[in-house]
């Protein structure tokens, strides 16, 4: 299986997990093992790296790429949701660990796969799924959906100023026949926004193609849901990185990390109300601003560009 992905941020995370040979490490978003590679290969073998992806397709990627990389440490993948690491902790024995590396977004061997329908470049069936077992797909979205949600969930999370009228193309289109495919939809698009607004920005179908996939994996919810989770699984001084490319990605992050950092008390007592003002806070965000590739890496990889990595450690 080809599946290439270059990690984003690779030095940056490394530095910023500040990785123990004997920790215990998720990376909730494994892809082809690019940052795990470089985890495992700081681990000893008391060490453990925890591999999550909802693609099977990462998931045997990374099994292939992590036989390469000499190591003593215990390696647990599996095919889940980063949703579900406190899960996948408990069925192994696992209270805390150590560290959690999240990389959000679309892969690039997603993008590149032509039966995925992840990309506006390529055409392919309208499915948008990071877990190919799940029902829901963009196809389902587009042609089952109420107009009116259609235009809420492309301008919510394609930020998109001509959401209600992309819509209204797509109820007229889907009125005559079904839209099934990537290229059937990106013509709609073109046909909804005006001209003069396509000559400008990035390509017209970029918003909209976005904000399919976020509804399709309902990337946003479990992003909010599983920070928390996270920061309740870390060990004192454990740290969690989380790679976003958008705004939408990045405004939830900065939001729940400001939330724990002004929490007096550990999570438990919080989530029981036992906290006191005595108490120290349940964590300490390490990047006052958010870290960017170098404009080196972002030559190397065009992906890199929108990256913005922000960093929380356990207290």
């Amino acid at each position: 299986m080809n599946y290439i992905h270059k990690p984003v941020l690779l030095d940056e995370c490394m530095e910023m997990l500040n990785i123990k040979s004997e920790g215990i490490y998720i990376d909730g978003t494994i892809g082809g093992a690019g940052h795990s590679s470089g985890i495992i290969g700081k681990l000893g073998a008391g060490g453990v790296l925890i591999g999550l992806d909802k693609d099977e397709d990462a998931i045997e990627a990374s099994r292939e790429c992590l036989k390469s990389v000499e190591s003593e440490a215990r390696i647990i993948l599996r095919k889940c949701s980063f949703k579900h690491m406190k899960d996948v902790c408990d069925e192994n024995g696992i209270t805390q660990v150590d560290g959690i590396l999240l990389d959000l977004g679309v892969s690039s061997y997603q993008l590149e796969k032509g039966d995925r329908g992840f990309s506006y470049n390529i055409d392919a069936v309208l499915d948008m799924r990071m877990d190919k077992n799940q029902e829901l797909t963009a196809e389902i979205i587009v042609n089952e959906y109420d107009e009116k949600e259609i235009a809420r969930i492309i301008k919510e999370y394609g930020e998109e100023r001509w959401a209600s009228r992309i819509a209204r193309f797509i109820a007229g289109e889907r009125s005559k026949k079904r839209i099934t495919t990537t290229f059937e939809l990106v013509s709609i698009i073109k046909s909804a926004i005006p001209a003069s607004a396509r000559r400008r920005g990035p390509h017209p179908a970029r918003r909209t193609f976005q904000a399919l996939r976020i509804a399709v994996n309902d990337e946003l919810a479990t992003l909010k849901e599983s920070i928390g989770t996270a920061i309740s699984i870390l060990k004192q001084g454990g740290r969690l990185c989380i790679i976003s490319f958008h705004s939408l990605e990045d405004r939830i992050i900065k939001k729940e990390f400001l939330n724990a950092a002004n929490t007096y008390g550990c999570l438990d007592d919080v989530m029981q109300g036992k906290c006191t003002e005595d108490k120290k806070p349940a964590a300490i965000i390490i990047t006052k601003k958010p870290i960017v590739p170098t404009k080196r890496e972002q030559e190397s990889n065009p992906r890199a560009r929108s990256a913005k990595l922000r960093v929380l450690e356990k207290t």
